[in-house]
């Protein structure tokens, strides 16, 4: 089939091979108990095949769409057999991924005509924020970008110290204040920062809290107002990190962070260590916000662009 023709190199596809190992292995011992002494796709089938997705963290309007797609093949073609199932599962949610504008990228890039290019992070603590933006720095620092990081999550001594470890780490610089300082404040400076310095691209750290919507809508909304000062446009993205460990959680954080602000782009960590590697495919399908990102693995390297292509054909590989 042409729509799965290759286009990650070799070691970043055995990269997300292994990560998505967990997932995978999990889906299809289910799918093989929802077909067990079945030869063709009837109601059963079907019916078991949506409890597989469902627990599978697919979710549930997802796993909809998907059976109404094999539903109509089934109409069409009365005896399709339970062997076909897999090839027909691939092929559906392809087809699903492939009517969204997410996963078409291949590499790491910024719009050349933004410079600098301006990334907020959002998400609650725990998800892998400040390690994702450690590894976006790294990555577009490997391109010949410019980067510079930003520490304005100023509520935890730990989140500061730690992107000051990333930040020496890839060879990049940071701006930080104090502990408690405010957040605003730091990313005015950042930008202050980044533009002297003729930075390409500016990575801004926030507090990772979601108990008081109101609070964190006011939070980044002055962190926005207060960045346009520097970069009138900015921020140019507003990438949600989730955790893809959490499964349906993620689905829940998505829904209360796009409530409180305006998120273009979404990183799904901790792929790896996860059976619920599912949930990209309900994420990607549901909310009208691309998959930017995958962690797929702790090394540095182990954060890839979202190729839906490549994610469906590990998946079912």
């Amino acid at each position: 089939m042409s729509l799965f023709k290759k286009i990650f190199s070799k070691e970043k596809k055995e990269t997300l091979d292994k990560g998505l190992e967990k997932t995978k292995t999990s889906f299809f011992s289910k799918l093989t108990k929802a077909v067990a002494g079945k030869t063709k796709v009837d109601d059963d089938v079907l019916d078991n095949l949506e409890e597989v997705l469902v627990s599978s963290d697919v979710g549930v309007e997802t796993t909809l769409k998907v059976i109404d797609r094999i539903e109509a093949r089934v109409a069409k073609n009365k005896y399709l057999g339970t062997d076909e199932l897999n090839k027909i599962l691939r092929e559906e949610i392809a087809g699903l991924l492939a009517e969204t504008n997410v996963g078409n990228e291949t590499d790491f890039t910024v719009p050349e005509n933004k410079k600098p290019y301006v990334i907020m992070v959002v998400g609650v603590n725990g998800v892998g924020k400040t390690t994702t933006i450690g590894k976006l720095a790294s990555q577009f620092t490997k391109k010949g970008k410019k980067v510079v990081l930003g520490a304005a999550d100023t509520f935890r001594a730990a989140a500061i110290d730690q992107l000051q470890v990333w930040a020496d780490r890839v060879g990049v610089s940071i701006v930080r204040q104090e502990m408690g300082s405010d957040p605003a404040s730091v990313a005015f400076d950042t930008l202050k920062s980044a533009v002297a310095q003729d930075a390409d691209v500016v990575i801004i750290d926030t507090a990772g809290r979601l108990h008081n919507k109101v609070n964190l809508m006011n939070e980044l909304t002055k962190i926005k107002r207060v960045m346009q000062k520097v970069v009138e446009d900015a921020p140019h993205d507003v990438l949600l990190v989730l955790d893809g460990s959490t499964g349906q959680n993620a689905f829940e954080q998505a829904k209360q962070f796009t409530k409180a602000t305006e998120v273009t782009s979404l990183a799904v960590t901790k792929l790896d260590g996860t059976a619920k590697g599912g949930v990209v495919i309900g994420i990607s399908d549901q909310f009208q916000i691309p998959v930017k990102y995958i962690g797929v693995g702790e090394g540095i390297d182990d954060l890839q662009v979202f190729n839906k292509i490549e994610f469906v054909d590990s998946f079912f590989k």
